[in-house]
């Protein structure tokens, strides 16, 4: 039976080189590709009636309920990486459609919050642009050393981070709701309390899972104590941050700037206050965008396919 398996979000047109999709025609498999984003959910169940499996790129086009019912026909789902906040995995289950990850790269997005903060700590892009305009230094940046770093979130990511920030001479503190004594002192890192860490650190970088618990971890109060010479760093996931107090902040002048890679919503509409907050680096969710990154991810989807269609699931996600 032939089947159609769409791949979404493939905003740079680059999915079918980074897998062999054309190999799965054999299998009675048909490819289509989906570089724009959805404007609705009727346009998405309308472009996806007839598709029994689906290749979503992290959580750029949301999967929940609402949209799972309208799919009777859909029979798998692959997310690139283990978690994708934006699907109901359980809805899924319920529906009797598999859901499958990929492996994915642990340097990728690391890096570009390193590269976000030095951007943002030497003011690169303001100072790029006057000078293609036709001046010559208009700012006065900010060393990295003997700074103080405040990791929220000490996982995978978070430990890189506090590692390249110990490369860079700073000293480095960390808060989660969940941080042991144990895994803070394995990375030789200070733990203290998030008013603590806020307070103290020069520069926050944002590494948490987005759930309803962590939603506006960040707020006007964590803003004011990170004060006018503070930098907020966030690769996460935008709601971690109140978008309002963010604004006010940065218009206001309660922090010194912000480099930011993810937003509430994305794509960021025209517009959006935060393309016209001064004292910011803007960066369209590029953390996983690489092409290592974009291997594992569109090979692991691959994989994923082939073995749903010889009946044997790999790196199946299950609700919970």
């Amino acid at each position: 039976m032939q089947q159609r398996l769409a791949i979404l979000d493939d905003y740079q047109g680059v999915a079918h080189g980074f897998a062999d999709w054309a190999a799965l025609e054999q299998a009675g498999v048909t490819a289509s590709v989906y570089r724009e984003p959805f404007q609705s959910e009727d346009a998405l169940a309308a472009a996806l009636a007839n598709c029994q499996i689906v290749i979503a790129m992290r959580e750029r086009t949301p999967f929940p309920r609402t949209v799972l019912e309208r799919l009777p026909g859909l029979k798998l789902l692959v997310t690139t990486g283990m978690a994708n906040a934006s699907i109901d995995v359980a809805a899924a289950t319920e529906l009797g459609i598999t859901v499958c990850g990929t492996p994915g790269s642990p340097t990728a997005a690391p890096e570009l919050t390193w590269a976000l903060l030095l951007a943002i700590a030497r003011n690169l892009p303001a100072e790029e642009n006057s000078l293609r305009a036709g001046t010559w230094q208009t700012s006065v940046g900010m060393e990295l050393s003997g700074k103080t770093l405040g990791v929220v979130g000490l996982g995978k990511i978070g430990r890189r981070i506090a590692a390249y920030g110990q490369a860079f001479g700073m000293e480095v503190l960390a808060w989660s709701q969940n941080l042991t004594d144990e895994a803070a002192a394995e990375a030789g890192v200070q733990k203290v309390s998030k008013e603590e860490l806020f307070e103290n650190s020069d520069v926050v970088s944002l590494h948490l899972r987005l759930s309803p618990r962590s939603e506006d971890t960040v707020g006007e109060q964590e803003l004011r104590l990170l004060g006018p010479e503070g930098i907020l760093v966030n690769t996460s996931r935008g709601p971690l941050v109140n978008q309002d107090s963010l604004v006010r902040a940065l218009n206001e002048g309660w922090i010194r700037g912000a480099a930011l890679d993810v937003f509430d919503q994305e794509p960021l509409s025209a517009g959006h206050p935060l393309l016209s907050a001064p004292n910011t680096v803007l960066s369209p969710h590029l953390g996983y965008v690489t092409a290592e990154s974009y291997r594992q991810f569109y090979g692991g989807a691959f994989e994923d396919v082939k073995a749903w269609l010889e009946g044997t699931p790999v790196r199946v996600i299950t609700a919970g």
